[in-house]
């Protein structure tokens, strides 16, 4: 069971938490796939892969496994296409702004740790004004290893000079709930992302449909 300890620091997943970016790797992945001549794919389906990464994305794609040789190849062409549409379709989710604002009014301070590289992270982080005021940023680039490894939570606290306990990690992947609760936080699940399953079971950590609903959680 999760001690009742007071709120100090909400840390965020980015991509399928905060910013719905699967419009921008759907149309990225698919404008590469057209350029071989290959099968474009379902945009639901892409989406249900989306915090996999990259790799992922290149494998589902390609019908690649990671060993082939033309594996990263494509890879690079998927990322320097994404590159180009970084912040093209991409939208908060619904809530995420009210949320913040929320955050913002009880003088809670928020970061973001992601696996998203960072320079892919820091433009998408900043097109969106209501998140310019997140406390840290970890990306990949900062660490040894990468969720579901608590470092990256753990640094950010660090950073922040808060105690794990007094801190709420809230993502969309399964990876997200087992980094936070290796870490020692709080741990919130969104269904309304890519990659939670509503039958599975994330003991205690309560998962929302809409980021509004996370709002009364934080206290």
């Amino acid at each position: 069971m999760q001690k009742k300890h007071k709120i100090e620091l909400v840390l965020f997943d980015l991509d399928g938490t905060l910013i719905d970016t699967a419009p921008d790797f759907i149309l990225s992945l698919n404008n590469v796939l057209k350029k071989h001549n290959k099968e474009q794919l379902d945009g639901n389906y892409i989406r249900s892969h989306v915090s996999d990464g990259s790799a992922k994305l290149t494998e589902i794609g390609f019908k690649l496994s990671i060993d082939d040789p033309k594996f990263l190849k494509h890879r690079n062409e998927l990322l320097d296409e994404y590159k180009k549409n970084l912040t093209n379709k991409s939208n908060l989710f619904e809530g995420v702004f009210e949320l913040i604002e929320s955050l913002n009014s009880k003088n809670i301070p928020f970061g973001i740790v992601t696996n998203k590289p960072f320079k892919y992270a820091k433009p998408v982080v900043e097109h969106f004004k209501i998140l310019n005021n997140s406390k840290v940023l970890i990306c990949p680039d900062h660490l040894s290893a990468v969720k579901p490894n608590p470092e990256g939570i753990l640094l950010a606290c660090s950073k922040l000079n808060i105690n794990p306990i007094n801190c709420i990690y809230i993502g969309d992947h399964p990876k997200d709930i087992e980094a936070g609760k290796n870490a020692g936080t709080k741990t919130i699940g969104c269904e309304y992302g890519y990659s939670l399953l509503k039958k599975s079971n994330y003991d205690e950590t309560p998962i929302v449909k809409n980021a509004i609903e996370i709002i009364p959680l934080i206290n």
